[in-house]
């Protein structure tokens, strides 16, 4: 053992998770406008990225498609606000991840898909999309909380 007495975790102080109501064709748009508000909030654009959890953002998917390497370099580099499908953002991480839930690319994986892109966040997590898909994804306990814990706002 490391330490002689249990330890008690009492949870981190930080900023509360932010959830944006919209549907799936919206949560693409929601996201979009989250973005510029950060932006204009102070945020840094290399402290934000964009996930999907359907199909990928048109930003992603031009980047890639011009030069798959540049692409990647964009995120390692960290000067822009970096758009990224859940599935390939596997431990990776930025200040703050803007999740657009817009459908789910592979039905049976929800749940991991969901529990990746809520992890990937070190100070914010903002939240774009239908409770119901998110329910599908985390359960009624998760959106529960997350409606609950967090601030809620809907397009």
């Amino acid at each position: 053992l490391c330490v002689e007495e249990p330890l008690h975790l009492s949870g981190l102080d930080g900023l509360p998770v932010r959830f944006i109501e919209t549907s799936d064709d919206g949560a693409i748009a929601a996201a979009d406008d989250v973005v510029n508000q950060l932006l204009n909030d102070g945020w840094a654009p290399s402290d934000i990225c964009v996930l999907t959890t359907g199909s990928r953002h048109p930003v992603q998917r031009e980047q890639a498609e011009l030069d798959r390497s540049a692409y990647w370099n964009a995120f390692f580099e960290g000067n822009e606000v970096f758009y990224g499908h859940v599935l390939g953002f596997k431990g990776l991480e930025r200040r703050v991840i803007v999740l657009a839930i817009n459908g789910w690319k592979i039905e049976d994986q929800k749940k991991e898909m969901l529990y990746t892109a809520i992890t990937r966040a070190r100070d914010l997590l903002i939240i774009c999309g239908d409770k119901e898909a998110l329910k599908h994804g985390g359960g009624k306990e998760f959106v529960k909380k997350l409606v609950s814990a967090g601030e809620r706002t809907t397009q």
